[in-house]
């Protein structure tokens, strides 16, 4: 069975997101899924052999600093794009706008107008962000959809997000590169590419 790890808990966005790989390379069954804390113990537990790939999202904000410190140890051997969880900002209800504290996941951040809450805490994932919503320790939160819907009594959507398609990397430690570039030569942006090709020789 091929052991694949990534970030947890379980339900984050790094779960959710490496469930819909194995489904579409059609080897979930024949796949354990591990969860660590963060990404340097996947490092350790990849290099160790305790499991066969880690995968982290490129956007990440230790995607840089994990690709350079074990690039001699483990590698990226596939990479992929997968729309994430839907996503929202949601406020407590009643709270308003203009004072308090929004809690957001670095990468996150950006999904959406947070000007109006004077003060940005970074939390290392977006279930750490609905947690502490739920502790009263944030106004605002940039979260799943499903937190605001499951607790609509309690906090309303300031602003919907949805879905946000990311590139995801896939380590593993043994290279796959061979020294050049590995492209999916027919993939959909391929097929793009050369509908663009067939276009612009049209036009003449």
């Amino acid at each position: 069975m091929l052991i694949f790890s990534t970030l947890g808990p379980e339900g984050s966005n790094h779960h959710f997101v490496l469930q819909q790989y194995l489904g579409a390379q059609g080897i979930a069954q024949a796949s354990r899924i591990v969860l660590f804390d963060d990404f340097h113990s996947g490092a350790r537990v990849l290099i160790a052999g305790e499991a066969d790939y880690v995968l982290q999202c490129a956007v990440h904000p230790a995607a840089a600093e994990i690709t350079g410190t074990y690039r001699t140890a483990m590698v990226v051997v596939d990479a992929f794009i997968s729309p994430s969880q839907s996503m929202a900002l949601v406020r407590t209800m009643g709270s308003g706008e203009g004072a308090g504290r929004v809690g957001v996941q670095p990468a996150t951040q950006t999904y959406a107008d947070i000007s109006a809450w004077p003060t940005v805490v970074h939390e290392p994932t977006v279930l750490a962000v609905q947690a502490g919503l739920k502790e009263g320790r944030y106004d605002a939160g940039i979260v799943f959809t499903s937190f605001a819907t499951a607790h609509a009594d309690r906090f309303e959507v300031a602003d919907v997000i949805g879905t946000v398609c990311d590139a995801w990397i896939v380590y593993g430690r043994q290279p796959v590169d061979e020294g050049c570039a590995v492209v999916w030569n027919d993939s959909p942006a391929a097929r793009q590419f050369q509908a663009r090709i067939g276009q612009s020789s049209e036009l003449g």
